[in-house]
């Protein structure tokens, strides 16, 4: 079961979501003639009482996120392809879009599912997977802040091809299909942008795929997945670095290997020197020879 904290309207409630169903926290219920559980009463909170102390346009929420409580104060308008519209088209967004936020774990969507619309990240990482008849995943890519994922099912109207999986506590903004559809043929621009997303999203997935096609082991493979990291420089170090979030299972899944094999060769990386492990953060001791090894 998992907690969701929504923002519709001007107002703060929170919800007990247990998938298919939705229980409503502190509210009546009833069962409709078919069986489904349906929300009579809430308490809601008006969200203005949540807004002490902080800069106006954010707030502190559920997992400590830092909020974004409206597109028009999203600092990240100006870094994000979608996010970067015209005030009019932004506004027009946001009035659509309901927020809410999202555990670690917590499914989006699901492969096979009827598109009901996008999510436009607004903090936090989601991961899109897809799984075989046997079991076996495949991460076919990470979405972050400003990018929006189950944008190629809401546009054509097919099934979600991937499922999406929050990797951390995330704040979504959710646009229902009708709702996204009308807002894109009154808001040319958008449409151009979400245009450029879907080309981005293509390209991307085809170099993941000539990477993973045409390496000739699997140690070149997470070599390369490495590489790809965003890396840090520290003062005074010179060797980069960054927060490795994904467990041995999810990169074995992104680079299609076992468990099993990257645990062992992370262990070889290390005694090569090439890499270090403390903790989450992920140091390239030798990203020369990392680089070499990508090479052939």
């Amino acid at each position: 079961m998992t907690l969701i904290t929504n923002r519709r309207d001007g107002y703060h409630f929170e919800e007990l979501r247990q998938t298919p169903k939705i229980v409503v926290r502190k509210c009546k219920a009833t069962h409709t003639a078919g069986g489904e559980l349906m929300a009579t009463g809430v308490r809601v909170i008006p969200k203005l009482k949540r807004r002490t102390g902080r800069a106006e346009g954010r707030s502190t929420g559920p997992y400590g996120l830092d909020v974004v409580e409206s597109c028009l104060a999203c600092p990240l308008v100006k870094e994000r392809v979608f996010c970067d519209l015209p005030r009019p088209a932004l506004a027009a967004l946001d009035a659509i879009s309901s927020s809410a936020t999202y555990p670690k774990d917590a499914i989006l969507f699901v492969e096979g599912q009827d598109p009901r619309g996008v999510f436009v990240i607004c903090n936090g990482r989601v991961k899109l997977s897809t799984t075989s008849a046997d079991g076996k995943s495949i991460i076919v890519r990470m979405a972050g802040q400003g990018e929006i994922v189950g944008l190629a099912g809401t546009l054509s109207g097919r099934a979600y091809e991937l499922t999406a999986e929050t990797l951390e506590p995330i704040e979504a903004n959710f646009v229902p299909r009708d709702a996204f559809l009308q807002f894109l043929k009154q808001h040319g621009e958008a449409a151009v942008r979400a245009a450029e997303l879907l080309a981005s999203i293509y390209h991307a997935t085809l170099l993941e795929v000539r990477s993973l096609g045409f390496s000739s082991s699997t140690a070149e493979k997470l070599a390369r997945f490495l590489l790809d990291l965003p890396m840090q420089m520290i003062n005074g170090d010179g060797r980069p670095r960054t927060s490795l979030t994904l467990t041995h299972k999810e990169i074995g899944e992104t680079i299609g290997a076992s468990r099993e094999t990257v645990t062992r060769l992370f262990a070889s990386f290390k005694r090569q020197g090439l890499v270090e492990v403390h903790g989450a953060t992920l140091i390239l001791t030798d990203k020369p020879q990392l680089e070499k090894l990508v090479s052939g």
